[in-house]
């Protein structure tokens, strides 16, 4: 009954609202930053290599790898898998255009969330969708809100549903159990996520940090791989990628079940431009200028979308492993690699997946962290946090054993309600980032390394961190 509202929520939000208000404010946001997110995307590979001025400061590079470390994990995998499963192989051409459009997106949030960033006595810097929200548009109410579906989001249907896809990877083996194994592993995933959040595990959180980027690495390689051995395939990847993307009849006889669909859904989950989350971790770096920052988490969705999702794409469509429903998730992409490197292959992503959802839960909790202190005003006690990570714990473990549905269809109705609410704020406020962005291209034609001050923007006095 519960799965069945939930998925019907789902679909209407994502068939009557969400379609329409993403690409919109995509194309919106590329119009009149005049493709901001092709015309810098050289200036974003430079910026993100700057160092901060201060020593002890966090980078670009640094906040980058935060909002990176949420945004790369099981959803590159798993996600990729069961769109291609439910709504064809035209489902990646989808992801592409929610990517290409929304790295315009990402660019305007994240510059916001600079601009409006707060100082703390220590004099690191924070920020985020909330933060904006009451500082531009004068409304706590509603930053509240937001920053409460956020907790929602990340410490629940995003933490649940990427602890339901690592113990996924593990039906492979002979000695899953359905009934018994799932628990097992949510078990000691909750043990251990909760052994690092509460303060202890620093070693494992560095040691995950450091070998993340190089299992990113082995895994986009291993995706080459297949393709360069299967690179006769190719033409009929791309002819079907395409003609699924536009096969009309089909889309519009069952559009909830569609590739426009699911590579929406997917794209959106995998990237999340727009929906508010990497602001606040873009707030964070310390920079000189906030389009800086704002060119930087563009640059992530690319990497997320257009790197990592696309290899998995094309991985899957060249193993010559037919998609069907009943293989959707981790299935599909452990029979693809078996195919091409016999055992070793499902090993390899049930190691990618442990490492990937082990950092997508941590960087999240990150997000949940900064979000919590605004809602209470303050770092909130030790005594409150302590029970807010059991039970963040508690839904780790009942995600790991819940029904894929119903864990899919959770997550991306609580991601759709935070872009409901994201995105028309930076709609509404989307004047001083172009203010910024302006302010930002005159001086590098200057020959300047770009500052800012919020009187540029016409925000002198109103803003924290700029004056």
């Amino acid at each position: 009954m519960l799965g069945t509202l939930i998925g019907t929520l789902s679909d209407w939000l994502y068939t009557y609202l969400l379609v329409i208000l993403l690409i919109a404010a995509g194309l919106y946001f590329t119009l009149r930053t005049k493709f901001v997110q092709l015309r810098l995307f050289r200036e974003s590979i430079r910026v993100v290599g700057e160092r901060p001025r201060e020593a002890g400061a966090v980078s670009s590079f640094q906040a980058l790898m935060v909002s990176t470390a949420s945004r790369v994990g099981t959803g590159n995998i798993v996600g990729i898998s069961t769109a291609i499963c439910c709504g064809g192989a035209g489902a990646v051409f989808w992801m592409w255009v929610i990517a290409l459009v929304g790295g315009a997106t990402a660019f305007v949030e994240s510059t916001l969330a600079q601009i409006y960033k707060r100082r703390a006595p220590d004099g690191s810097c924070y920020g985020g969708p909330a933060y904006y929200i009451e500082a531009a548009l004068r409304s706590r109410p509603l930053a509240v809100v937001f920053a409460v579906t956020l907790v929602l989001t990340y410490a629940g249907g995003f933490n649940m549903l990427a602890s339901y896809n690592l113990q996924s990877t593990f039906s492979a083996y002979d000695f899953y159990d359905p009934a018994v194994t799932p628990w097992v592993i949510g078990a000691v995933l909750a043990a251990v996520v909760g052994y690092c959040v509460m303060g202890g595990g620093k070693r494992i959180i560095r040691f995950t940090s450091t070998l993340v980027p190089v299992m990113g690495g082995l895994y986009v390689l291993a995706a080459v791989v297949v393709i360069a051995m299967n690179w006769r395939l190719l033409p009929q990847v791309f002819g079907a990628i395409f003609s699924g993307a536009f096969d009309f009849r089909a889309i519009f006889g069952g559009f909830t079940g569609s590739a426009v669909m699911y590579g929406i859904k997917r794209g959106l989950f995998s990237n999340e431009a727009g929906v508010g989350s990497a602001p606040n971790a873009a707030a964070s770096a310390e920079v000189s200028h906030p389009v800086k920052q704002g060119l930087v988490q563009m640059l992530s969705v690319f990497i997320d979308t257009l790197l990592v999702c696309s290899a998995t794409a094309f991985m899957l469509l060249c193993s010559g492993v037919e998609p069907a429903e009943a293989l959707k998730g981790a299935p599909y992409v452990q029979l693809a690699l078996e195919n091409e490197f016999g055992a070793a292959g499902p090993i390899f992503i049930t190691a990618a997946m442990v490492l990937f959802a082990f950092t997508t839960l941590i960087g999240n909790l990150y997000y949940v962290d900064n979000c919590l202190s605004y809602i209470v005003g303050k770092i909130p006690a030790r005594e409150f946090m302590v029970l807010f990570r059991i039970d963040a714990m508690a839904l780790i473990f009942l995600g790991s054993g819940m029904e894929i549905n119903l864990v899919w269809n959770l997550a991306d109705v609580l991601m759709g309600v935070m872009a409901l609410i994201n995105l028309p704020v930076i709609v509404l406020l989307f004047p001083p980032v172009r203010a910024a962005l302006a302010d930002y291209t005159a001086q590098r034609r200057a020959g300047k390394d770009p500052a800012f001050r919020a009187e540029t923007a016409g925000l002198g006095g109103k803003t924290a961190c700029w004056n």
